[in-house]
């Protein structure tokens, strides 16, 4: 009898391939999702690269809510819980925290308490590398699992104080859980790879604006790129390796700056991507930018980043080996094209 994996937050990006490649590894899966109505269109996403898609149900849950958690893990033997709240992404706001921060961080623990409750063997959760980042980005070096980013940081992006919250409060919850159960989290970089469905972006809108000619230019911004394929495969592998209980890993990928992925995009796609930006905006530019584009103050502690993560424990632990970055931003823009996809 096949065992059965809990996947939260199945409309999200990462979610469905998880959901995929669980199905392909030959498990049954449940995911859930905060509307019922939203099950089927899950469904015929993932039955594009899925002929298991009969080995998939749903489950109806909410991070914010107790409602339907009980159910939603009961007779699961892993979780892998990827959601993440949903809300404006803006730091230093009155509404931070009831947008992002009390519902990552109450949700992990709730999702948390109902999968110990149930017996789950193992949960794998999905955090992000920027947290375990150093204040800034703009220091040498290469960071590992064992730094956590600092929330006493002034001004620290909600996005990343969320993250961070969350991912403390999981563990400080598995310090009090008696039972056998174990976790493990994943710390993914910036997410790209092709889409199963044009509803949930998520990272990949980034491309999606170099492609539509949106920017006019490439800020001085780098970004560690992993496919959203190996990501799946990542929390797979922590989710049943023995080695993985009570451990973080980091799952960035080679390190590319948005200068290097319009070249990319520009000589990969040939016609398809003349619109992609090649010229890269000055710093000075980006900053007056941000004044009045609110979707630029949160990337601007990352301008002229430096600072690099070590994947290697999940390399050695894991036995992980991401493709190449250049591979993963190509299969994303084909798949934003391919899909119709136009973001200004």
């Amino acid at each position: 009898m096949a065992e059965t994996v809990l996947v939260t937050g199945g409309t999200g990006y990462v979610a469905g391939w998880c959901v995929a490649e669980l199905l392909g590894r030959g498990y049954d899966v449940r995911a859930t999702v905060r509307d019922a109505s939203r099950g089927e269109r899950v469904r015929r996403a993932v039955a594009t690269v899925s002929d298991r898609v009969d080995h998939l149900e749903f489950a109806v849950a909410d991070l914010t809510a107790d409602d339907g958690w009980k159910a939603a893990v009961d007779g699961c033997d892993y979780v892998l819980h990827v959601a993440s709240p949903l809300g404006a992404d803006e730091a230093n706001t009155g509404d931070e925290e009831q947008a992002l921060l009390v519902p990552a961080r109450d949700g992990t623990v709730r999702v948390l308490r109902a999968a110990a409750a149930a017996g789950v063997r193992r949960v794998v959760m999905t955090s992000a590398a920027n947290t375990a980042s150093p204040a800034s980005y703009r220091s040498e070096g290469v960071t590992d699992e064992t730094l956590w980013t600092d929330l006493a940081t002034p001004k620290l992006p909600a996005y990343r104080r969320s993250k961070t919250a969350a991912e403390r409060a999981a563990w400080e919850f598995m310090d009090s859980c008696e039972g056998p159960m174990t976790l493990a989290t994943v710390l993914p970089g910036a997410v790209f790879g092709p889409l199963l469905s044009p509803d949930t972006l998520g990272s990949v809108r980034i491309i999606a604006r170099m492609l539509s000619g949106a920017m006019p230019g490439t800020p001085r911004i780098g970004l560690e790129v992993v496919d959203v394929r190996d990501l799946a495969d990542v929390h797979v592998r922590a989710m049943t390796a023995p080695e993985a209980a009570g451990q973080r890993f980091l799952a960035t990928g080679e390190f590319l700056w948005m200068h290097d992925i319009a070249v990319i995009l520009r000589e990969g796609l040939g016609d398809a991507g003349a619109k992609v930006p090649t010229r890269q905006l000055p710093d000075f530019a980006v900053r007056a930018a941000a004044l009045f584009d609110k979707s630029l103050r949160d990337v601007m502690p990352g301008l002229g980043r430096r600072n690099r993560h070590s994947t290697a424990k999940a390399k050695r632990l894991l036995d992980w080996a991401p493709r190449p970055a250049a591979a993963s931003v190509l299969d994303c823009a084909r798949s934003l094209l391919d899909h119709d996809v136009v973001v200004s």
